[in-house]
């Protein structure tokens, strides 16, 4: 299994980023893990404490609990989403790539966890 100090050595050593600081919590188990630096140019090391601007954060976080849920067992990637999401229970879709706009027909199968996850959803 990767540690969390492997993935951030990997992503510094690449010169993806210049340094990054990972927190893995589970229940009282919590972990920071620190890499690299402040800054290409910078040589100041990556702290705990290293203050971050973040924008669009939402996405990720959401998508961690959700799969926080599946590793509990509450629900599965593959189940539909129409119990939490009723407006979403009979999604329709465009008969041909080509068709009108309004030329629906009923989606073979249901929106799943999986395709909430992946963008999938349309």
């Amino acid at each position: 299994m990767t540690t969390e100090q492997e993935v951030l050595n990997r992503h510094v050593e690449s010169g993806y980023v210049p340094g990054a600081v990972a927190l893995v919590a589970r229940g009282d188990d919590v972990r920071v893990t620190t890499a690299g630096t402040l800054g290409f140019e910078d040589g100041t090391p990556m702290a705990r404490d290293t203050i971050f601007r973040f924008a669009s954060i939402t996405k990720p976080i959401t998508a961690a609990a959700v799969l926080m849920l599946v590793e509990d067992g509450r629900f599965g990637l593959d189940d539909p989403i129409a119990p939490w999401l009723p407006e979403l229970a009979d999604p329709v879709v465009v008969r041909t790539p080509q068709s009108p706009i309004d030329d629906v027909v009923p989606a073979r199968r249901p929106i799943t966890v999986r395709d909430l996850l992946t963008f999938r959803a349309g």
